[in-house]
């Protein structure tokens, strides 16, 4: 296996380019278990700690953007993180063990796409953009479009992610995420990632997107419009969970059952809910 630390992100694409399955290292928190585990094999890694730019997080009007080796540590202790941007701070702070969050990067998690872990998940609730570079040029896409499968991105050969947008959402939206899980630092069961804004008593905008319910974040559009306007209250909740599960595509795992999964949407979306709906009313 070949080996490569460029200081450029061109120097890095043209070392992508120069074999065909050759892969990105960010910090390896998740790639190389698989490579000892013998579920992938690349013939190349290109190490991107050496890059500057990947590291660079810069704040704007409309929101933050954040650089794809920013680590799960830096964006949990970001305290410009706030509102709607909140779910993807607080994903990242649930994220297995401190040496864990030490280690695992932003873009490590987008570009490996792993569907039982949480950042992919709080970043579609985010509304988040990415942009990825490639040969010759660079692009901004939403993040949603990247998950397209377990552990497959649409990202193309030779490409990779440079940096994360996050938008500050609407007037006074909040952002939450919440977990259900054997143990702290296992993979969830269940995960809820949500964008909530509300006028009174009344739920003005919403976003629910689910994790480890399918092989991506699990976002149903009907579910979000069944909350739109109301209180928020059992019957309503019940309904959008009830959306949310049975689009949901669930496995059997040590973790819980498929059956045990669709079970906990809906209670867990409440419990969300009912959370963040404190913090709006702050």
């Amino acid at each position: 296996m070949r080996y490569a630390e460029p200081e450029t992100v061109e120097a890095a694409l043209s070392a992508l380019s120069t074999h065909e399955d050759a892969r990105c290292l960010a910090g390896g928190a998740s790639l190389v278990a698989m490579m000892n585990a013998g579920r992938i094999g690349p013939g190349m890694l290109v190490s991107l700690h050496r890059i500057p730019e990947l590291s660079t997080i810069t704040e704007t009007g409309d929101g933050l953007w954040l650089g794809a080796m920013c680590t799960h540590r830096t964006v949990a202790a970001d305290a410009r993180l706030r509102g709607a941007m909140a779910a993807v701070r607080e994903a990242a702070a649930w994220l297995a063990h401190p040496a864990i969050r030490n280690m695992a990067t932003l873009g490590g998690s987008v570009g490996l796409a792993d569907p039982h872990t949480e950042i992919p998940v709080a970043l579609v609730a985010a509304s988040a953009r990415v942009e990825v570079a490639g040969p010759g040029s660079r692009r901004v896409v939403p993040v949603e479009s990247l998950f397209v499968d377990s552990y497959r991105t649409s990202l193309q050969r030779g490409e990779l992610v440079t940096r994360v947008f996050l938008p500050r959402g609407e007037d006074g939206a909040v952002g939450h995420h919440l977990r259900f899980s054997r143990v702290a630092a296992d993979y969830p069961t269940v995960s809820i990632s949500l964008v909530l804004a509300m006028d009174g008593d009344r739920c003005r905008q919403v976003r629910v997107v689910v994790g480890s319910c399918g092989p991506v974040p699990l976002h149903v559009d009907a579910a979000d419009q069944r909350l739109v306007g109301t209180r928020l209250e059992a019957e309503d909740v019940a309904e959008a969970g009830g959306l949310l599960a049975r689009a949901a595509a669930p496995i059997d795992d040590v973790r819980g059952s498929a059956e045990y999964r669709r079970m906990l949407i809906p209670r867990l979306l409440g419990r969300a809910l009912s959370q963040a709906r404190e913090r709006a009313h702050v």
